[in-house]
């Protein structure tokens, strides 16, 4: 039974194929569906500047963290660091930085190449709402952000 009607739509196929199309008074219509994807690279930054031979070495920066913004501009943002498991350190323009802080249950292993965000209507990264997605397609959701601010050097 199978065989006999694939022969009959074999059959039938030079039929079809050879109508003609109605005719709509010289008017042509057609249909063009486009897909758009944007994905925003956010690049991840060294952790220690480079410095010239024989300059003396640039001390590291130690950070504190302050109460942060809900949400961060994603046009903003120019690069990642990854210092601890669950956190991502955005750089945000003007040498800002911002932690994001990640769901428990993400391994920041796989940012240490950069990250990848979906841009969203309101052009905003914002905590319990937002995340980021790594090179490797996971997803990481983020929770909250906090504010470094450089730790004073006690003399």
């Amino acid at each position: 039974m199978r065989d006999s009607s694939i022969l009959l739509l074999a059959s039938a196929a030079p039929f079809v194929l050879s109508a003609s199309p109605p005719q709509l008074d010289g008017v042509e219509y057609a249909q063009l569906t486009i897909h758009e994807r944007l994905i925003i690279r956010v690049p991840r930054v060294s952790p220690a500047p480079m410095r010239a031979r024989g300059a003396p070495p640039v001390p590291q920066v130690r950070w504190d963290e302050k109460k942060g913004p809900e949400c961060v501009a994603m046009n903003a943002l120019t690069g990642a660091a990854v210092e601890r498991e669950g956190e991502v350190d955005l750089v945000v323009v003007g040498a800002r930085r911002i932690r994001a802080k990640l769901d428990d249950d993400c391994p920041t292993l796989d940012f240490y190449r950069g990250f990848y965000l979906k841009p969203t209507a309101d052009g905003q990264l914002c905590a319990r709402r937002d995340g980021i997605r790594s090179r490797s397609g996971a997803y990481c959701a983020v929770t909250r952000f906090r504010a470094l601010v450089p730790r004073k050097v006690k003399k």
